[in-house]
């Protein structure tokens, strides 16, 4: 979204130790953190942070193949990168992923996925770290994705890295599959403007654009945060918005589809810390 305020801290460890010393400090000095991906569906205060935020991005590494159609990677990398070295070794089953600008430990942590796939159509297991520094693996169903959701939503666990069972294709069909996702995407989404993706989760029974949408909230504005008219699922930032202005919009909007739909939109973004 381009808008927020500075963390008093901010560190990118580089290894799973160094990670460990960060949440080891943190309760030493009873210092306030928190993790960050690639942030993509994060949206920090005007004010900032303040205490620690813990950036995966030095976690990177790159996937491995662990079995013929197994791919480990650690949660730094990119969701990009996941899906092309998929398609350079000939697997399929990570294309719904191609074009969501997150990285892979925020992907399991949210269950991220699009056009009818998500990251539990492949998940197989998964490392993480708890708050403590003790580390602990997961099978597919131990983890407990849902919609948008996991265990480590709510467990403060750390997803470290996060193995796939793939299936072989031929890569001329992956690529062209990637490649459809991605114009549908340039088609209908609002690429050209800061955003987080969609605001809303999807309610049950309904597409929460489709209900914006009917409320007549394209367009619609408060300071420089506005409901996209290219799709009514994103807000965008039109060069001065803040996250008060987002705030503002979100409840706007909610406010009014409950009002005319007698539906509750759950918001996707993740918003960390006071707005004012």
């Amino acid at each position: 979204f381009c808008i927020g305020g500075p963390a008093d801290i901010y560190v990118l460890p580089d290894t799973v130790e160094k990670l460990a010393t960060c949440l080891s400090l943190c309760r030493e000095a009873g210092l306030h953190h928190v993790l960050l991906g690639n942030g993509s569906n994060t949206v920090f205060s005007d004010l900032g942070y303040r205490g620690m935020v813990i950036g995966t991005a030095a976690l990177a590494g790159t996937p491995e193949m662990v079995s013929a159609v197994d791919v480990r990677c650690p949660s730094g990398v990119k969701l990009a990168t996941l899906c092309s070295f998929a398609c350079e070794n000939s697997l399929s089953g990570v294309e719904c992923l191609w074009g969501i600008p997150g990285s892979v430990g925020g992907a399991v942590c949210m269950n991220a996925g699009a056009y009818g796939g998500e990251v539990k159509d492949t998940l197989l297991s998964c490392t993480c770290m708890t708050q403590e520094g003790e580390i602990r693996t997961y099978e597919a169903a131990a983890a407990a994705l849902t919609y948008r959701h996991s265990r480590f939503s709510d467990s403060g666990e750390i997803v470290l890295d996060a193995t796939f069972r793939l299936v072989p294709a031929m890569q001329a069909e992956i690529r062209a599959k990637m490649d459809d996702l991605m114009s549908r995407r340039r088609e209908k989404q609002p690429l050209d403007l800061p955003s987080a993706g969609s605001v809303f989760k999807r309610p049950n029974g309904y597409y929460a654009a489709a209900l914006i949408d009917g409320c007549g909230l394209k367009g619609a504005a408060v300071g420089g945060i506005r409901v996209s008219e290219k799709h009514a699922g994103f807000m965008v930032n039109t060069g001065e918005g803040t996250c008060f202005d987002l705030k503002r919009l979100i409840e706007k909007v909610r406010q009014e589809v409950f009002l005319t739909y007698d539906v509750e939109l759950e918001c996707e973004i993740r918003m960390i810390g006071e707005t004012q």
